[in-house]
């Protein structure tokens, strides 16, 4: 399976800017140390200094981790400071916060309150391989065009161009382009408004 790589360099300095405050304002609003987000979100302690730090490009399963963590989406990270009641962007401006070994993108198109919007783009026979979210994360997959076969847990799931798919996502499912030409999907991830622990999945 192709593995996570950091955003596109050309919004990459704003990125890591905008989640470094936006994580160390939620971390510190609630009275955690790094020490509890790491462990709640099992991301390590060193990785979340970096993070803070804007030293780092975090891979989108990184982000997710600590999202969830807060209870928030991955698009709430990657806010800019300034809210706007209206926002207008060009399909070039949203973040690729995935790039996979054989061309394939995944740009984040808009994140609105525990919703984003996601745009997929596979290369023939790429794949990518998502970890387990928080209980009740939900995606809707819409294949505009080619192939695509969605596993969860251990369930095969070919889709083709014109269909939909709605998954719940706590479980780890990954995406993949059996065929010989491009993949392109458009994705609806849903997140509860909670918190949530990893920890609690160690203890089970």
């Amino acid at each position: 399976m192709v593995t996570d790589t950091p955003p596109a360099t050309g919004t990459a300095d704003e990125l890591n800017a905008a989640v470094a405050q936006h994580v160390r304002s939620l971390r510190t609003g609630r009275g955690w140390s790094l020490d509890e987000l790491a462990g709640r979100s099992g991301v390590s302690k060193g990785m979340l200094v970096q993070i803070e730090g804007a030293r780092t490009n975090p891979s989108v399963g990184t982000l997710a981790r600590v999202a969830d963590a807060f209870g928030v989406t991955v698009a709430r990270l990657l806010e800019p400071a300034v809210d706007r009641s209206v926002h207008v962007t060009d399909y070039d401006e949203a973040p690729v916060l995935w790039r996979g070994g054989r061309g394939g993108t995944a740009r984040l198109l808009r994140g609105l309150g525990e919703a984003e919007l996601w745009d997929w783009r596979l290369a023939p026979h790429e794949a990518h391989s998502s970890d387990d979210h928080q209980p009740g994360t939900r995606e809707v997959i819409f294949l505009l065009t080619g192939t695509l076969t969605v596993t969860v847990g251990a369930e095969d799931h070919t889709l083709y161009a014109g269909q939909t798919i709605d998954l719940v996502a706590d479980r780890a499912h990954s995406y993949q382009n059996p065929a010989d030409v491009p993949a392109r999907f458009i994705m609806l991830v849903t997140t509860p408004p909670r918190e949530y622990d990893r920890r609690l999945l160690r203890q089970r």
